[in-house]
């Protein structure tokens, strides 16, 4: 199978777990073709064939529920039960029980990816070192949340100064069209749940966000609450892409809710599967945080040691593997994870070649 056939076979698959929405499966194919860390972003259900293929022996390592698709913009922030900034993976469509090297090596071969595009500076050798460091002091220390306070300083775990927060963003939700006749019943159960006030009035628009996950129903409910603005999004879940490269149907299980739930991290309480539909708060300073938004001035060594850190905290919810990996971790030579990802960045790049030809 040819990364066009996977393909199509995916969306094919795709298409018998949800309804898709074909003008943005149009949108993901131009942005894939543009850019060849999107087309990354874009085609985790051909890494997760091509994984086993190539890092045979690493794809053997002990288990854990993996993040699956973890890379550099896998990353965000939102507001916990006590209103504290949060950050972390916010982002768990794909996850499903992998060896834990799979999201060290993804993890990497995005740093190799977005270096290339220049949205970062730092050597493939210095990330993976950092990556690592990161994961294996989290691992060894039963992992901690990162919970930031509102001052700047605290973001210095990050190597950042401060999150700048989108710019005029209730604007652009209010300017949204009201999804009428496309906006399916069922999913209104799903949003009112998470509402201060179930009976509060909202306008529902369809929105496009993302990546991976476009052509998958979104929607966004916007609402006037004692005195400011609140909002929801809902979106339909597929199963992840590792179910299609497995040959199981459409239907399987999410693992979304126990990948959340069993990490190590201060929960943020509108994030949650209900039915279907994964639902959660956005606002503001609830929002995946992508490496072109950061501030310029940063140190990247240290973020990348926070991302290894927060893929720890993830894996720490498999508890029972904790003490094989570290074991498996020790018998690895110190240059497994750059040969790792540059084995699997040189053939994603070799098939975003091939795409952009089709």
């Amino acid at each position: 199978m040819n990364i066009g056939e996977a393909t199509q076979s995916y969306e094919a698959w795709m298409r018998t777990c949800c309804p898709v929405i074909e003008a943005d499966i149009s949108l993901k194919h131009k942005q894939m073709r543009e850019d060849s860390f999107m087309f990354f972003r874009g085609t985790f259900y051909r890494w997760a064939q091509l994984w086993p293929e190539l890092c045979g022996e690493l794809a053997k390592a002990p288990k854990v529920l993996a993040v699956a698709d973890l890379h550099v913009g896998s990353f965000g922030t939102w507001r916990d039960i006590e209103g504290r900034l949060c950050w972390g993976v916010d982002d768990f469509d794909e996850c499903y029980s992998l060896a834990y090297t799979n999201d060290l090596v993804r993890l990497a071969t995005s740093i190799r990816m977005v270096t290339e595009c220049e949205q970062l500076s730092i050597g493939s050798r210095a990330g993976c070192e950092a990556i690592l460091e990161g994961y294996m002091s989290s691992l060894k220390k039963g992992g901690e949340p990162f919970v930031l306070a509102e001052r700047d300083q605290t973001m210095e775990r990050l190597g950042v100064q401060a999150f700048k927060p989108a710019a005029d963003f209730w604007e652009k939700l209010r300017r949204l069209p009201a999804a009428t006749s496309s906006f399916p019943s069922e999913a209104n159960a799903p949003i009112q749940k998470t509402l201060p006030d179930p009976k509060l009035k909202y306008k529902v628009s369809r929105r496009r966000a993302g990546m991976g996950s476009l052509g998958q129903e979104r929607f966004a409910a916007l609402a006037l609450y004692n005195g400011g603005w609140i909002a929801r999004e809902i979106k339909a879940l597929v199963p992840s892409s590792c179910m299609w490269a497995e040959g199981h149907l459409g239907n399987g299980q999410s693992y979304y809710n126990e990948a959340i739930a069993s990490a190590v991290r201060s929960h943020d309480p509108y994030q949650r599967v209900i039915g279907k539909w994964l639902t959660r708060r956005l606002s503001p300073d609830s929002n995946p945080i992508e490496i072109l938004d950061l501030p310029k001035e940063r140190d990247e060594e240290t973020l990348l040691h926070a991302m290894g850190a927060e893929a720890a905290n993830v894996h720490l919810g498999s508890t029972r593997r904790i003490k094989r990996i570290l074991e498996d971790l020790r018998k690895r030579k110190p240059n497994w994870l750059r040969s790792a990802a540059k084995v699997m960045s040189k053939a994603v790049i070799a098939e975003w070649r091939e795409y952009r030809k089709a």
